[in-house]
């Protein structure tokens, strides 16, 4: 059996927009609903969303048939242990939340490859990564499908954005709208101009040094300023406020008394 593919690391390395939503009700059904609409890749959100690597597992299992939609997996911080988790139920491209510094960068690139190159651990034959030893010399095959994305998402991550840029084998830079506001005193306000201007600085950075960039917002103008800029990997919506959008608008005909 043939290690699968990163088309999703291969698409962005390529320069194709790829385009997404986040998956937040740690639902199989849901996931695979999605995956079914034809996204390009779908977020299993593992820091705000109630998933954990079992959860997780269920959501890859759904989504994988669908062969044109790839799984991100979010851990819910930047831990060695639980990038290993995530590794070994078969995810093959994680986003980590708040890097701030390059130390911080450069500790996940290691905890996705395997030594001598990083440090992830041993145990393939446990894992459904390796499909329990069925796939094709997994462990020297493997590091070479890891796509990692890192979040940027912070004051402090801004300032030090160029020494993140310089880690080696880092395949993208995401920046979190929301945090930023926050980190820059515009709380609830992932829209201000100022952090807007800052996030489109911060993509022709990544651009510059041929890594893709990324980006969550439901604002369609808005993201075409961001793909302009460079933002390859765009979230264009949230599962929960897609559905309580939807559900609210069709409550909203009934209750205004409109006939449809």
């Amino acid at each position: 059996m043939k290690i699968p593919q990163n088309t999703f690391r291969d698409a962005l390395k390529a320069g194709k927009p790829q385009i997404g939503c986040w998956v937040g009700f740690a639902s199989p059904d849901v996931a695979e609903a999605l995956a079914g609409c034809g996204f390009d890749w779908l977020l299993i959100d593992g820091e705000h969303a109630p998933n954990d690597p079992r959860t997780a597992l269920d959501q890859l299992r759904a989504i994988a048939p669908y062969t044109k939609t790839h799984a991100v997996v979010r851990a819910v911080e930047a831990d060695v242990a639980l990038v290993k988790q995530y590794l070994d139920i078969g995810a093959q491209t994680l986003l980590i939340p708040m890097i701030d510094t390059a130390e911080q960068a450069a500790l996940m690139v290691q905890a996705m490859r395997y030594p001598p190159e990083g440090i992830r651990g041993m145990g393939a034959a446990l894992a459904r990564a390796s499909r329990w030893n069925q796939v094709d010399d997994y462990l020297n095959q493997a590091n070479g499908q890891m796509c990692l994305l890192v979040q940027v998402e912070t004051r402090t991550g801004m300032d030090n954005l160029d020494a993140i840029l310089e880690v080696e084998c880092i395949d993208g830079i995401f920046f979190g709208a929301a945090d930023l506001a926050a980190s820059y005193g515009f709380k609830g306000e992932s829209n201000h101009p100022e952090i807007i201007e800052r996030i489109l600085t911060g993509l022709a950075k990544v651009k510059s040094k041929g890594l893709a960039g990324g980006v969550l917002c439901n604002d369609k103008a808005l993201n075409q300023r961001y793909m302009d800029a460079g933002a390859n990997f765009v979230a264009v919506g949230v599962d929960a406020l897609l559905l309580a959008q939807a559900t609210s608008d069709l409550l909203g005909q009934y209750k205004r008394g409109v006939q449809v």
